[in-house]
C-alpha cells in the first residue's frame, strides 16, 4: 500500500499549513473568539476559494472527488492551529449526510452552496440523556397531511447559532432506541418553533442546545428515506471520528513543538531545562504517542472505504488510542510548562482544552475501547 500523498494531496496541505501558519497565530486566534461570532466569516470564504469545502467532495456537484484522506490533510492542517471555522460540522457532517442521503434536487441545491461558503449546516444528533448511543433518539416528527410537525430536544450543535440550516434525526416510528423509525430532516436555522441556547464549549467553539416546539417542514425538506436514517447517521458520525483523529494529531503536533521550546527558552539553575534528560525523555514520549496518533488517523480515513463492521472496529480504534495519545500529550505538556501552562496568556492550556474535547467527542475514550471488544471475535 502506497501511504505517500499524491501531487495534489501534498499541494492541499501545503496550501492548508502556509494558510495556519499565516493566519492562526496564537493573537489572532484570540481576536477571532473575541470577535462576536466565535469564528471568522473571512477565513471561511477563503476556505472556500482555495476548494478546501469540496476536496471531499465530488466532482459532479463542484467538488474535488476526494475523500478520507483529503479531509485528514485539512483536519489536521486545522488542528496545528486550534481553527474555529465550521469545517467539521458544516462540510465533513453535514455535506457528507447531504451527499449521502439526500436527493438529486437537494444535492444540486445545497452542495454547490456549501462548496461556495455561502451555506452553513448543523449537524443536531446529539439529545440530552443520550451519552454516546447514536440510536438515541427522543425528538419525533409527527405526519401532519403533506408536512411533519418536530417535537424535542437536541445539544451540542457545533456552530448552531451560524448555521442557516441543521440537519435534524426524529423518530418517526418505534421506540427512542431503536435503529428502525429515524428520519433526517432539514431544517431554517430560524424556523417558527426553534428555541437555541448558545453557549462556547471548553475549547470556545461555539456551540447550541435546541428546543423543537411544534416546528413545522414539508415532505421536501425530508433527506433520505423515511424511518431510514441510521445508517447515514453512523456513516456520517465515523467520518466525523476519522476527521476529528486528525484535528487531534495537528493539535498535538503543535503542542509538542511548543513545549520543545519553552523547555528549550526557559533556564533553571543557570541552563535551559530542556538540557534536563529527564525531560528530553518526557518529550520524545511525546513525540512517539503523537507518532503513533498519526499512523491510526491515516488508517481511520482509509477505512472508511472498507465495508460496515471492519469500518465501525476501526473507528472506535482510532478513537481509543488516539484519545489515550491525546490525554497523555496534553498533560505532558501542560507539565513541563510548569504553572503557566494553565494560564490563558500561554498556547499550551488552549491546546490542552481542544485535545480533552476531542477526548470525548463522538464517544470517550473508553467508551470506544469497549465497542473495539464488543465489535471484535475474541473467542
Amino acid at each position: 500500500m502506497d501511504l505517500n500523498y499524491s501531487e495534489i494531496q501534498e499541494m492541499l496541505k501545503d496550501s492548508v499549513d502556509r494558510f495556519v501558519r499565516d493566519n492562526y497565530t496564537f493573537e489572532q486566534r484570540r481576536q477571532i473568539i473575541d470577535s462576536g461570532e466565535g469564528f471568522s466569516r473571512q477565513h471561511w470564504q477563503t476556505y472556500a476559494e482555495l476548494g478546501w469545502l469540496g476536496a471531499a467532495l465530488p466532482e459532479d456537484v463542484g467538488g474535488l472527488g476526494g475523500g478520507g484522506i483529503e479531509t485528514m490533510v485539512v483536519m489536521e492542517g486545522l488542528g496545528r492551529g486550534l481553527a474555529l471555522e465550521p469545517f467539521l460540522g458544516a462540510v465533513v457532517l453535514g455535506g457528507g449526510l447531504v451527499d449521502a442521503a439526500g436527493s438529486e434536487a437537494q444535492r444540486r441545491e445545497l452542495l454547490p452552496a456549501l462548496i461556495a461558503g455561502e451555506l452553513l449546516l448543523g449537524f443536531a444528533f446529539a439529545e440530552p440523556g443520550g451519552r454516546f448511543d447514536l440510536c438515541h433518539v427522543e425528538t419525533r416528527a409527527e405526519a401532519t397531511g403533506g408536512s411533519w410537525r418536530l417535537s424535542g430536544r437536541k445539544c451540542v450543535v457545533l456552530h448552531g447559532v451560524a448555521a442557516d440550516r441543521f440537519i435534524v434525526p426524529a423518530r418517526t416510528a418505534g421506540g427512542p432506541r431503536d435503529e428502525e423509525g429515524i428520519t433526517l430532516f432539514l431544517v431554517a436555522n430560524e424556523a417558527a418553533g426553534i428555541t437555541r441556547r448558545d453557549y462556547s464549549t471548553v475549547d470556545a467553539l461555539p456551540a447550541s442546545d435546541l428546543t423543537f416546539d411544534g416546528v413545522e417542514v414539508t415532505a421536501e425538506d425530508v433527506l433520505g428515506e423515511v424511518d431510514g436514517a441510521f445508517p447515514h447517521i453512523e456513516r456520517a458520525v465515523e467520518t466525523g471520528i476519522a476527521a476529528s483523529c486528525a484535528d487531534a494529531v495537528g493539535a498535538m503536533a503543535a503542542a509538542v513543538e511548543i513545549t520543545n521550546e519553552y523547555i528549550l527558552g526557559r533556564e533553571q539553575f543557570g541552563q535551559p531545562i530542556g538540557r534536563f534528560q529527564v525531560l528530553q525523555h518526557r518529550l520524545v514520549d511525546m513525540f512517539m504517542e503523537c507518532e503513533r496518533a498519526r499512523s491510526m488517523a491515516v488508517m481511520a480515513a482509509i477505512k472508511l472505504d472498507t465495508d460496515a463492521d471492519e469500518r465501525r472496529q476501526a473507528m472506535a480504534a482510532a478513537k481509543s488510542l488516539i484519545g489515550r495519545a491525546a490525554r497523555f500529550v496534553a498533560a505532558q505538556g501542560v507539565q513541563l510548562h510548569g504553572g503557566m501552562g494553565m494560564t490563558e496568556e500561554y498556547p499550551i492550556g488552549h491546546y490542552f482544552k481542544r485535545l480533552m474535547a476531542f477526548e470525548t467527542m463522538f464517544g470517550n475514550t473508553d467508551y470506544h475501547a469497549d465497542r473495539f471488544v464488543a465489535l471484535g471475535d475474541y473467542d
